[in-house]
């Protein structure tokens, strides 16, 4: 397959596989990359919906430009554990942060969040957060605030007081219940439309539908986190080799 930097060319053919509803692995195959530079590329510059291949082109050659000017990559990656890739790791943490951001998390809250998930103690402080970043401790605290409020991290007191940010395996569970809390307020705001609007208008109609379907996917949402939060602390398998193997019982 070939390497480098993809061309202005590729990035017309991927904005044209896209407008033919083209997957990523197809227009990964038609231009003989791997499937994650497609992604990745998608991602960071709009999403499947939004991307065109010129303003990608340009954003990329704006980005080459900025890391000429700043440190070496190299001095800025963390060392790995476990004979880690760092370069590979990199491109991961940034693939990731995409999908999250794609999703409809803020830029920086998707980038903490990355950074927190993907190292093996799962927490940090907020000036470790920073120096990995390389953003400033406001942009952290103001991050922080945001996934605190929706669940997705928690707080912990660490050493000469402090304060460190943790994501644990019960995260994602209390996560998707502030989800669902957050549902339910949507749910008793649109029913007390209904009865300022008049019940029988059609405003009012349209309020309760969506007060009925969202009631639904709450109740489903706790439901679901409920049945499937042991998921969160069970190991899966080992393979012969020592490695861990995809869980099949659910396909």
């Amino acid at each position: 397959m070939p390497g480098g930097r993809l061309t202005q060319q590729e990035r017309q053919q991927i904005a044209l596989g896209l407008a033919d509803g083209l997957a990523y692995a197809e227009i990964a195959r038609r231009l003989e990359r791997p499937t994650s530079t497609i992604t990745r590329e998608v991602l960071r510059n709009g999403g499947p919906t939004a991307y065109r291949a010129d303003l990608a082109h340009r954003a990329t050659e704006r980005r080459a430009h900025r890391r000429r000017g700043t440190t070496p990559r190299a001095a800025q990656t963390p060392e790995q554990a476990h004979g880690r890739d760092a370069e590979a790791v990199r491109e991961f943490e940034e693939t990731f942060t995409n999908v999250m951001m794609a999703s409809g998390m803020p830029t920086m809250m998707a980038r903490v969040m990355a950074c927190l998930t993907l190292t093996d103690s799962g927490s940090l402080t907020a000036s470790e957060l920073a120096h990995r970043l390389q953003v400033s401790p406001a942009s952290i605290s103001k991050a922080i605030a945001f996934l605190d409020s929706q669940g997705m991290v928690r707080r912990e007191q660490g050493e000469r007081r402090r304060e460190r940010y943790v994501v644990d395996d019960d995260v994602w569970y209390q996560s998707m219940i502030a989800s669902a809390r957050a549902i339910a307020q949507v749910v008793e705001t649109a029913r007390q439309g209904v009865g300022v609007l008049g019940t029988g208008t059609p405003a009012a109609a349209r309020l309760e539908n969506v007060a009925r379907f969202l009631d639904f996917v709450g109740e489903n949402t706790v439901r679901a986190a409920e049945q499937a939060r042991e998921i969160l602390h069970t190991k899966p398998p080992a393979r012969t080799d020592g490695t861990a193997a995809p869980d099949t019982d659910r396909e």
